[in-house]
């Protein structure tokens, strides 16, 4: 059952910078009807600045632009220009820095997709069922950044795949290593994205920065908070991170080190029986299980679960010993809604429920 919204009758205004990007265009979808927010204002670069939604976007997928967002005249990336107190950002990495920080200062709450500050020990990266502690050094960022808004990070679209099952075996068991490789779809290089007659029939071995990220979030995410600062998680993390012929949807398969070892039946019913932080329960974006088990010896697979929990539930299959680790398993996450859009959404909804935006 869905929590009643924080913020009474009214919708709180809300604003998505990169918005005529592929990111940004899944922040509009999700954000369209929602019954906490009101999408108000959409930014985009200079170069769409002036113009009538509709005409600055290239909208990609088989739906048709929401009416009234078609007609929003496009922002200037600028919070002289974007007033609404809580900020998406689907912004690429090259501006995202400056832009975000910009907006963190004018007292806005930006959640962020872009890499920029995830790895930064005061800036919070969050899954909300995995860590949503991690938003108290919130106030240690405003102190020490002379910020009276904040920047909240999602992960990276493969590490929210990982981290997700990863998550109940840490709590239960410890983890001690992991062992990835990941085969990554197309969308996830944005539009147009991987050029088709390099990705059509063939498999990419290499994903520019991904390895790093995969390995330095995953360590994040399952980190501690201490003095208002995150301290990463003593886990030894490898990963091989591929791109292959898939519209959407991230499938990584690990190989995973238990700091206590289980017999697979119990490490099986950890996984299906996981429902995540109790305060990420009931917001408008939490599907009712962040995780499903399937016992089928060929799922997950793409085509048939990355809309489980509408894009926002991770399929876990494959279960079963490692001769070399404890366990293996497969996992499969939609990186456009769990991995990107869905996640600061998500993220949003967790500081409002629990008293945290700032800018309100």
């Amino acid at each position: 059952m869905t929590r009643p919204s924080p913020f009474g009758p009214s919708k709180v205004p809300v604003a998505v910078l990169g918005a005529t990007g592929a990111v940004g265009q899944a922040f509009i979808r999700l954000l369209a009807n929602h019954p906490w927010f009101e999408l108000a204002e959409v930014a985009a670069s200079e170069r769409s600045a002036g113009k009538p939604y509709r005409d600055a976007a290239r909208w990609i997928g088989d739906d048709v632009i929401p009416a009234r967002i078609a007609d929003l005249s496009v922002l200037a990336c600028d919070p002289k220009h974007v007033k609404s107190p809580i900020v998406f950002s689907a912004l690429d990495s090259s501006i995202a820095g400056e832009a975000e920080a910009a907006f963190a200062r004018a007292g806005r709450t930006v959640l962020s997709n872009a890499k920029n500050y995830r790895m930064d020990e005061d800036v919070p990266l969050v899954i909300a069922e995995v860590n949503p502690g991690h938003l108290d050094v919130l106030d240690a960022q405003r102190r020490g950044r002379g910020w009276s808004g904040a920047i909240v990070t999602n992960g990276n679209c493969a590490a929210i795949a990982a981290v997700l099952p990863l998550a109940p075996l840490h709590e239960r068991f410890g983890v001690k290593r992991v062992f990835a490789a990941t085969m990554q779809a197309v969308s996830g290089a944005g539009y147009p994205g991987v050029a088709s007659l390099d990705i059509l029939g063939n498999v990419i071995p290499f994903i520019k920065d991904e390895e790093p990220k995969l390995e330095a979030e995953i360590r994040k995410f399952l980190g501690t908070v201490t003095g208002g600062r995150i301290t990463e998680a003593a886990i030894g993390v490898s990963s091989h991170t591929n791109r292959v012929p898939v519209e959407h949807g991230h499938t990584i398969v690990m190989s995973v080190e238990l700091d206590r070892a289980a017999d697979i039946d119990t490490v099986r019913e950890a996984v299906a029986a996981w429902r995540g932080a109790p305060e990420s329960s009931g917001l408008p974006s939490s599907p009712d299980r962040p995780l499903a088990v399937t016992d089928a010896p060929d799922r997950p697979q793409p085509r048939r679960d990355v809309d489980a929990g509408r894009g926002m539930t991770v399929t876990v299959g494959r279960i079963r010993p490692d001769p070399v680790y404890h366990v293996r398993l497969a996992a499969l996450g939609h990186n456009i809604v769990r991995g990107a859009a869905g996640a600061s959404v998500l993220n949003a909804e967790l500081m409002a429920a629990t008293g945290r935006l700032s800018s309100l």
